[in-house]
């Protein structure tokens, strides 16, 4: 593989990559709190959905990304609702959140358009553009560096870079912040938080609404950035993908960056280099494409190392009397 080659590789790996660091980040703070979020499949796929509709109607991808939030935090309440104030089952919950984006937003976008069940195409200023850092272009000479300024750091929408601001900004909040060490101790025990006079509900429900705003800045990108549009099922698998990413990662924000670029890695592979010649046989592109998802089965099987969830998640917390 020439220089070239893997720039162009490592470049898809930052652009696959943003949807699931973002949706990853969201699942962190979540189950930080203790709230189990199977749906973020299903919000992304609701934010990507009007995030394109309102991007089409309205010609501004910023509209889109405020219509994508606002969408990803209806459920994101839904699913806070459900889980926490009526303390029913977050995993159900969660999957019932993922089957009613997948069919709402297709019946939606049918009625809507009418383009069998997708937006129209975006152009203009209805997609985030590609940003040059300065001096992007006179600095492409420099040997090495250069074009890894130019072609890898550089090019990208502001959402691939708010998406990696995003990585130190969680790890601030969760460390550094007394929000954040309440998050994390409402996630192990709730307990001893509602002992100290803090409301575990409004903890739990605040981590809920930081995932939703997460899930819809992941949803904004797939529709207005890194594709022109909505189209059916556009997340495909991408919200389970990040769930395994965070248990790789551990719940941490630094780990959850690198196990989503591994992931990027391995789709941006798949999409290069089709029928790989080994020599003794040829892997199929069918073979590459399914990479990402034979790596989320060997981490949730265990392979990578035991994997502690927070000790309350998953349980609704029942305020003694």
């Amino acid at each position: 593989m020439d220089f070239l080659t893997l720039l162009q590789v490592s470049d898809s790996t930052v652009r696959l990559a943003t949807p699931l660091l973002l949706a990853c980040l969201a699942g962190l703070f979540s189950e930080r709190a203790g709230i189990f979020d199977i749906g973020l499949e299903g919000k992304m796929l609701f934010a990507a959905f009007f995030s394109g509709a309102i991007a089409a109607v309205t010609g501004s991808a910023w509209l889109g990304l405020v219509a994508a939030i606002f969408a990803s935090l209806i459920l994101s309440v839904i699913h806070g609702l459900a889980s926490i104030t009526f303390r029913g089952n977050q995993l159900i919950s969660g999957v019932a959140i993922n089957f009613l984006a997948a069919g709402l937003t297709v019946v939606v976008a049918q009625d809507w358009f009418g383009q069998g069940g997708r937006t129209p195409s975006l152009t203009g200023d209805a997609r985030f553009t590609p940003i040059t850092l300065p001096f992007a272009e006179g600095l492409g000479a420099v040997p090495v560096l250069g074009p890894i300024y130019r072609d890898l750091l550089s090019g990208h929408t502001i959402l691939v870079y708010v998406a990696f601001a995003c990585v130190p900004l969680t790890w601030w909040v969760l460390y550094r912040t007394r929000f954040g060490l309440r998050l994390r101790a409402v996630g192990e025990a709730p307990e001893a938080v509602d002992t100290a006079g803090i409301s575990v509900v409004r903890l739990r429900y605040s981590a809920v609404i930081i995932c939703g705003v997460l899930c819809g800045i992941a949803g904004a990108y797939l529709a207005t950035a890194l594709q022109a549009g909505f189209v059916k099922d556009m997340t495909a698998g991408r919200g389970y993908i990040a769930l395994a990413a965070l248990i790789f990662a551990k719940w941490r924000p630094w780990y959850a960056l690198w196990a989503t670029l591994l992931f990027g890695l391995l789709q941006a592979v798949a999409l290069r280099f089709q029928n790989i010649d080994l020599g003794v046989f040829v892997l199929p592109v069918q073979f590459m494409d399914a990479l990402p998802f034979i790596l989320t089965v060997i981490i949730l099987a265990g392979f990578v190392g035991k994997a502690i969830p927070p000790r309350a998640g998953g349980e609704p917390y029942v305020k003694e009397r």
